[in-house]
């Protein structure tokens, strides 16, 4: 029996960790906290998972909190005008619903499942000195904790790197009370709300803890209004806080969440980290090497929502590639091999999620424009977000996005 050990208890490497059980691996997952620890901590992340990373769950049976947790069935975008109008508003349907679920309820239960079908589940923080002296003992280690010393063992792969500094400075409040859109009072769905040269602000319908929530999650260009949080203010003041930013900025928005409450004593989240892509291989002291995995190697901006799709595409394609392997060594090759792989879809999330952060060109603002007129171009917007390497056949060059919206009668001269 094949050895794996795991380090990191997040989407990837308990997806992965859960599904080499199936095929009677021998996986070691070590963690920095228990269950009853990552239940009882702050929120970790935003998330919003799409079709094919609902779909991986379910076909390995890890979908356990998917009957309780609301249905995002659609997203919608506004910008927002100068005098804090909506110069833009839109919605479309999803074709297949997306779900979130807060990591602390995830992460926490799939610890406990992977034990239940025979994990070997370690709790200690794992230092680079204590992975030299481990990695001798396993077939193959793979690094999936994206914070932490670990993290310093893969090189910044500056080719695929643009970005050197944060994008964007981050808040989220997970809250009870917030009202849906009265557009669509039927629906559950992400809104996406752009202020230009300010930030962007998200509401994530959720599960958490206390059951069903949203997620306000505001992402503030550094420097600017919504860059406020650096006197880490506690749960209270930043619910309040993020309030007064959105009657200001977005007043609609305001108007659905005025009665929001934190759904509970640790439901909110401040930070800032570079967009980045590190190479896959790791060496350690002794010589010995480990493969890193998901944010570890590929920490994109969390503005198009995909972290935890990425992070299931990456567990999938890298389980394909263990069972692939078979008795050989998992070398050097094996693993930049797989790592590319990967990057043959994650490249796409990659270049469309750096764009976002720049203000949208001239050919993006026609797309969005059309989109609030042109079903056809709503629909293949909201759909990319479950497969973001469509992006770059219509929506990433000016000239294929011309072509597009002419080929489905949403050119400007036609988008209304």
């Amino acid at each position: 029996m094949r050895s794996v050990l795991i380090v990191g208890a997040g989407q990837s490497g308990l997806q992965l960790a859960l599904t080499l059980r199936e095929h009677d691996y021998d996986v070691t997952v070590m963690s920095a906290r228990t269950p009853d620890e990552i239940r009882g901590g702050r929120v970790m992340s935003t998330q919003c998972m799409f079709r094919d990373a609902l779909q991986h769950e379910r076909d390995h049976g890890l979908n356990l909190w998917e009957s309780q947790t609301v249905k995002v069935e659609g997203l919608g975008l506004s910008i927002a005008g100068p005098d804090s109008s909506r110069a833009l508003d839109w919605f479309c349907r999803l074709d297949d619903y997306a779900q979130s679920v807060d990591q602390r309820v995830k992460m926490a239960g799939w610890l406990e499942l992977f034990e239940q079908r025979g994990g070997k589940l370690i709790i200690h923080g794992v230092t680079t000195a204590d992975l030299d002296s481990l990695s001798s003992m396993y077939d193959l280690v793979v690094v999936a904790a994206g914070k932490g010393e670990l993290v310093g063992l893969f090189d910044r792969d500056d080719a695929r790197s643009p970005y050197s500094t944060p994008q964007r400075i981050l808040s989220v409040v997970y809250a009870h009370g917030v009202e849906r859109r009265p557009e669509h009072p039927e629906f559950a769905a992400v809104r996406f709300s752009i202020i230009p040269g300010v930030g962007e602000l998200f509401m994530i319908p959720a599960y958490t803890l206390s059951g069903n929530c949203d997620i306000l999650f505001f992402e503030g260009i550094p420097g600017g209004p919504l860059d406020c949080w650096d006197d880490r203010p506690e749960p209270q003041e930043h619910l309040n806080r993020t309030l007064e930013l959105m009657r200001r900025y977005l007043p609609w928005e305001y108007e659905r969440s005025r009665n929001a409450e934190l759904t509970d004593s640790k439901a909110t989240l401040t930070g800032s980290y570079p967009p980045v892509v590190r190479k896959p291989v790791g060496e350690l002291p002794s010589g010995n090497i480990v493969l890193g995995m998901a944010d570890v190697v590929v920490a994109n901006d969390p503005i198009t929502g995909q972290g935890s799709n990425n992070a299931s595409k990456c567990a999938a394609v890298y389980l394909d590639r263990i069972l692939q392997r078979g008795s050989e060594p998992f070398d050097r090759q094996w693993m930049h091999g797989t790592f590319e792989t990967y990057w043959d879809y994650a490249q796409h999330v990659t270049q469309w999620t750096n764009a976002m952060l720049q203000p949208p060109p001239p050919h993006v603002m026609d797309i969005l424009g059309a989109a609030q007129h042109n079903e056809a171009v709503a629909r293949r917007f909201v759909n990319g977000f479950c497969d973001p390497s469509d992006f770059q056949h219509w929506f990433m060059d000016p000239e294929k996005a011309a072509a597009y919206l002419a080929s489905v009668g949403a050119d400007r001269a036609n988008s209304g």
